[in-house]
């Protein structure tokens, strides 16, 4: 269970190295049966198939330990990414995004990514340089003077974004992009909380980087805005 890369880099390499064979000696009975059937495209289908039932399988077993379940979800996450971008697999087919998008285990999904989320964000604001902009000493980089841990929470949502965009409905996506609008909120509320303290000193530094990283995020959601 700890190791769902196994079968899952097994299954891509089954599709590589089968490629050459299926498309120069498979490929061409079908076309002169005068078949539609694309040989290599099948034959990922069918393996794909494969791991969706060993998922199946596998899931309700580590549904309750967070270690275990994100290992799987991050894995399945980067055996689709290559599915689709280096072995040309159709969004029409099956894919392991359906069995994540199962309603006890998209559930349990959306409770890990939250939880991961809120630690880092504790840790981000937390941390020396949080208040300090990473390029300070990069004057044509750094207009906005963005603090590190305003930089540092986009990039979280941004990788967020990356997880959930393929799957495949509307509704899941939508309860994803909740949880992100939660985290925005709890990031102001954070900012509020430390900005509160610097009251006294509104012309310092803390508070100085607190206002640069609220402007930060407001331009970079603006620019997000066009992303359907």
């Amino acid at each position: 269970l700890n190791k769902p890369e196994w079968y899952l880099t097994q299954v891509l390499m089954w599709i590589g190295n089968h490629s050459k064979f299926l498309d120069d000696k498979i490929q061409p009975i079908l076309d002169k049966a005068g078949s539609s059937v694309n040989a290599g495209l099948e034959f990922s289908r069918a393996l794909v198939m494969l791991i969706l039932e060993k998922l199946a399988a596998d899931i309700p077993c580590l549904l309750y330990d967070d270690t275990l379940f994100c290992h799987l979800v991050d894995e399945v996450l980067l055996f689709e990414r290559e599915l689709y971008s280096v072995h040309g697999y159709l969004s029409s087919f099956p894919s392991c995004m359906h069995i994540l998008s199962e309603e006890s285990c998209f559930q349990r999904w959306l409770t890990v990514e939250k939880k991961f989320a809120l630690q880092k964000m504790d840790s981000m604001l937390s941390s020396e340089a949080a208040w300090i902009s990473q390029y300070k000493d990069i004057t044509d980089v750094d207009e906005m003077k963005v603090p590190d841990c305003a930089e540092t929470f986009m990039t979280l949502l941004l990788v967020i974004t990356d997880r959930y965009k393929n799957l495949p409905t509307a509704s899941r996506k939508l309860q994803f992009l909740g949880l992100q609008k939660e985290l925005i909120d709890d990031f102001r509320i954070r900012l509020t909380q430390v900005m509160k303290e610097e009251t006294r000193a509104s012309l310092g530094f803390r508070y100085c980087a607190i206002l640069n990283a609220v402007n930060y995020i407001a331009a970079v959601l603006a620019d997000w805005a066009d992303n359907v």
